[in-house]
């Protein structure tokens, strides 16, 4: 037993992105520098007019020296003076980006939202409520499973969760290990459902109306198509999903993240079945749930995103602690808050220093800005080449497995639309491929491949709060992703062949 489990070890996630930077700085050496030119567009969204600024697709040029030869400058060791020299991947990652996203604003996002929910967890409101559910149920407990995974899928749609679902994530994965399932199906229902619904909407904001405003496609057009598209991904995955928690329960011992859900089996461990939920339990529980709605409101009606979100968790956290000391929930004291902030954001710490590493990977190849020299930008413009060269399937389809590779350099719905969009139409147009189909290459390949890829920071955070290493996550979710792929490959050929 000892050895299959030694033969099964996957590599932590820090040193499986160490090795990835590794092969980019190897790249430097191999392919060219190039850029393209960008241009302002405008597009109409709401009835309001947007502007977008996105790369001339028939611009691209290799840099060259001034013998006219082809410039491959390779990483270095290491970079003084702020350089991306290879050693400094880690440092130039997490401080890369400003506070609206990329690696800096993440990462502060995720270490305060895990402070807040640190100061809630200390309450003991959650433990508490989850014995209240338990004794409520009464055996009808996978009943939480569709209807929570249909919720995070509608949510995923219609305003485009991702890095929230790390938040509900805290809340929910000691609810299912709780009640008899794992930290995996905690996943699925929170983190997973948000992707699914992000991939296959017909409205998120993040995506598909970036992306078909770029493309000169009719802002939230072709909305009938996704909705059937959508309900078909969400139906699957709360199958998947539901036949693998029946399985876990049934027998615990195979989820392969039954170790590391150990933390919470021991930090909410049932002692009795008599539960003592008091006003102050209540207070806070309504707390989160008030706030939680507040949140939503946020980002439905006003854009609200990482800053806001972050402050509105943090407030979420003061208040629960003012109640907590108030009705001295699990002997709360002042500094019980301040500790319980620090406990909560010293536990997502290492999802936190995973997002500015993933980072340093397309730092080390010249950076995700279409008009500054980079390997990134020949590795786009040489995939785009390929793309044109097929009938009106295979090309849609190439559209579809090229957004998926890119998606693991440049993650972001919106910064992946305005790079590779401007591209992708235009050779849709050349492919006879309709620029809708371009559009549902293009999100779904980008929302779907951020249940997969190290470098999407809200998954490594949903993972961080989950206790679930990286490569744990893979070895479960590489079957349900392939499912995915060919259920995505099928939408996406039968749009080109009727013409969607």
């Amino acid at each position: 037993m000892e050895k299959e489990q030694k033969a099964w070890k996957v590599p932590h996630t820090f040193i499986i992105v160490f090795f990835v930077v590794l092969a980019a700085a190897v790249l430097t050496y191999i392919v060219p520098k190039g850029q393209f030119d960008t241009e302002e567009i405008t597009y109409m969204e709401n009835g309001q007019e947007q502007s977008k600024t996105v790369l001339d697709p028939d611009s691209f040029r290799y840099l060259k020296d001034e013998e006219g030869n082809l410039i491959r400058e390779g990483t270095s060791l290491f970079e003084p003076g702020g350089g991306a020299g290879f050693l400094n991947y880690v440092f130039e990652g997490l401080v890369s980006g400003d506070k609206w996203g990329s690696a800096v604003g993440v990462v502060a996002f995720i270490l305060i939202i895990g402070g807040a929910f640190g100061i809630i967890m200390r309450t003991r409101a959650i433990e508490e409520g989850i014995l209240k559910v338990i004794q409520k149920t009464k055996g009808r407990e996978s009943l939480i499973i569709p209807i929570m995974f249909f919720l995070f899928s509608l949510g995923g749609a219609v305003f485009g969760m991702g890095e929230e679902a790390i938040a509900f994530a805290m809340i929910l994965v000691p609810i299912m290990i709780t009640i008899g399932y794992d930290a995996i199906t905690g996943i699925m229902i929170t983190y997973v459902a948000t992707q699914i619904g992000f991939a296959a909407s017909w409205m998120n904001p993040f995506g598909v109306a970036i992306a078909q405003g770029v493309s000169g496609v009719p802002v939230l057009s072709g909305a009938g198509f996704r909705i059937g598209m959508w309900a078909v991904f969400t139906l699957v995955g709360i199958i998947y999903t539901w036949k693998y928690a029946k399985a876990i329960k049934k027998e615990p011992g195979k989820s392969l993240s039954y170790q590391s859900d150990e933390y919470f089996r021991k930090e909410g461990k049932v002692r009795d079945l008599n539960t003592t939920f008091t006003i102050g339990h209540s207070l806070v529980i309504l707390t989160v749930a008030a706030g939680i709605v507040w949140i939503i409101w946020g980002v439905v009606k006003h854009a609200y995103y990482i800053p806001e979100i972050a402050t509105q968790f943090f407030t979420i956290g003061i208040v629960a602690g003012v109640i907590g000391v108030i009705f001295k929930l699990n002997g709360m004291s002042w500094d019980d808050v301040a500790e319980g902030f620090i406990d909560g954001a010293k536990d997502l710490l290492p999802a936190a220093l995973v997002v500015g590493m993933a980072k340093g990977i397309v730092i080390i190849l010249g950076g995700d800005a279409p008009d500054a020299p980079s390997v990134l930008n020949t590795m786009l413009f040489g995939a785009g080449q390929v793309v044109g060269d097929f009938s009106q399937a295979i090309s849609a389809w190439c559209m579809y497995v090229f957004q998926s590779v890119f998606n693991f350099f440049v993650v972001s719905g919106s910064g992946q639309a305005a790079l590779t969009m401007p591209l992708m139409a235009p050779l849709a147009d050349i492919a006879g491929v309709s620029r809708q189909v371009s559009v549902l290459a293009f999100q779904l390949g980008d929302g779907l491949t951020n249940i997969l890829v190290p470098t999407s920071a809200a998954l490594m955070g949903t993972l961080g709060a989950a206790r679930v290493d990286w490569g744990v996550w893979v070895r479960f979710i590489i079957k349900f992703m392939l499912i995915l792929f060919i259920l995505s490959s099928v939408f996406v050929v039968t749009a080109a062949l009727i013409g969607f």
